[in-house]
Order: C-alpha cells, then structure tokens, then sequence
C-alpha cells in the first residue's frame, strides 16, 4: 500500500491542527509519550515537530508534506512547494505577525532609529532582511525564547510573534513596526508532489482543511415561505452562489436554503422573521467547498 508521511506541528499549533484536521475527516491520535500520532487511514503515517525545523525535513524528503508556518518556510529557506494557504493559529483565524518592539518608555521610534543598535529574536533571517530593505544596520542576534524580557538591558528591541498583543502589553512594550506576517501553510516535497498518486492525496487534504476551515465561521440556514414572500425574504438572504428554493407540497409555499457567515445570524434571522420566513433552522456545518 502507498503511504504518505505527514509532518503536524508539535506546540502552539498542535491542538488547533489537530481539530481541524479532524473536522477535514482525519482522526490523529496523539500520545504524550510519542511523536509518531496513529489516524484512521491507512495511507498516512504522521510525526510530530517543531513548525521552526518542519520545513527543513520536508525540504529533504524525511516527510512528504507538512502542516507549518509560512514564517518559519522562509526563514529557514527551503525549497518546498507550499500547496496551500490556511488561516488560522493558535487563539483566532487570523494571520500572525511578527513585529519590531520597543519597551514604553524607549526613544526609538521607527526602525531607522535602530541603526547600530541591537534587536532579540527567533527569526534572524527575516529581521535581517527586513533591515536591508529599511537599509538599516543593525545587531540582530539569536534568542532562544522569552524573547519579551530581553528589553531594555540585554537588547534595545525585539522582533516577536503576537498574535493579540496581549503578551507585549504585558510586558509593556510598544510597537514601532510589522517585519512580517504569517499564515499556516501546506508544504510538500518537490519530489513527492511529481508522484502522481502522492500529489492526489496532498491536494485532497489540503481541499478538506481548506473547506473544514471555510466552515468554521459559516451556518447553513432553512426556511420556509409564503410565495408572497418570498421575494423580500430573498432580498434579505446573503449567499455563497444563490440561495436553493424548492416547492414545497403544500401549494403556494417554497423551502429556502443558503449559506451565511454565523455573526449574520444574530440579525438575520429577525428580519427574516419579520419578512415572513417560518420554520427557520440553522445548521453547523464541517466543510464548505466553494
């Protein structure tokens, strides 16, 4: 049987992979005591690593493809195909960012006041860059983690991932700029993209997670309406394509289905009712595949 090797993001990413992953239709088990995650399909074997090194086994062939950060792809800049966009992280369904901070009371205030200093951070290859283009020297050195409390005494700025903000509001550090944003991304070898039967399943998962993750923040709504109406209930509904109307048995009545972005809802569905709309259901759904 051909089998394809799966790299999942051990740490921040790992739950929020792992749920979306089984809403795509794939179940992975994790161990506490291992790294090797067991799924209900017999065609996968997965491991577990850091997003900060994934790109480099794939690049090398020890995985076929990967779930890992954008960020880290190109930080370690490796030749991989990245097969697809997903946005999403830990806490919101959002891209991250990696900005430039300064403590509150720093006098920096942009990054050209960052010639000759010195700046803490993970990414050192991104921040690199991203002061060539400012055409900016700076020191920029590694940082191993807690990246926030190396202001001010051991480095006059930061570069480091938020998501909220909530963490450098914390630590009362002010932000002077973006280096980069980051989304999650579907990597694959080059090699095992060429394979025919390895590139169908790549782009099969990469489908699901996209359309398990389209789903998250869309409800299906039906309703039924007098013809008299139905054009302003129509008229009320946003959709995706055109909403579904279909005759119902009872003469004069039809059913209307449509997709709808959830937060609608709250003031959808009065003004539905409103219209004339009865016997309005609201359904989650898993996937949605434009």
């Amino acid at each position: 049987m051909p089998e394809l090797k799966i790299g999942l993001p051990k740490g921040s990413l790992q739950e929020s992979t792992i749920g979306l992953l089984r809403s795509a239709g794939w179940a992975f088990v994790v161990s506490s005591r291992s790294y090797y995650p067991t799924v209900n399909d017999p065609e996968i074997s997965a491991m577990l690593a850091r997003p900060q090194e994934m790109s480099r086994y794939v690049e090398r062939g020890v995985m076929d493809m990967a779930i890992t950060g954008l960020d880290w792809t190109e930080e370690n800049g490796s030749d991989v195909r990245i097969v697809q966009r997903l946005v999403y992280a830990k806490a919101s369904q959002s891209p991250v960012r990696w900005v430039l901070a300064v403590p509150e009371d720093s006098p920096i205030q942009s990054v050209r006041d960052l010639a000759g200093k010195r700046i803490s951070t993970e990414v050192v290859n991104l921040v690199q860059r991203f002061m060539e283009k400012n055409n900016v020297k700076a020191e920029v050195e590694f940082s191993h983690g807690a990246t926030e409390v190396k202001v001010p005494h051991l480095a006059d700025a930061i570069v480091d991932l938020t998501e909220t903000g909530s963490s450098l509001r914390a630590n009362r550090l002010r932000v002077i700029g973006t280096v980069a944003e980051s989304v999650t991304v579907v990597v694959a070898n080059h090699a095992a993209y060429a394979d025919p039967w390895k590139r169908a399943k790549i782009d099969g998962i990469a489908l699901m997670l996209q359309g398990a993750l389209a789903a998250r923040e869309k409800v299906l709504l039906k309703l039924n309406v007098e013809k008299g109406n139905l054009q302003a209930v129509l008229k009320l509904l946003p959709s995706l394509a055109s909403p579904t109307v279909n005759a119902l048995a009872e003469p004069g009545w039809s059913a209307v289905e449509t997709i709808v972005d959830e937060p609608q809802t709250r003031s959808l569905i009065p003004q539905l009712k409103a219209a004339g709309a009865s016997g309005i259901v609201e359904i989650s759904l898993n996937k949605v595949i434009p």
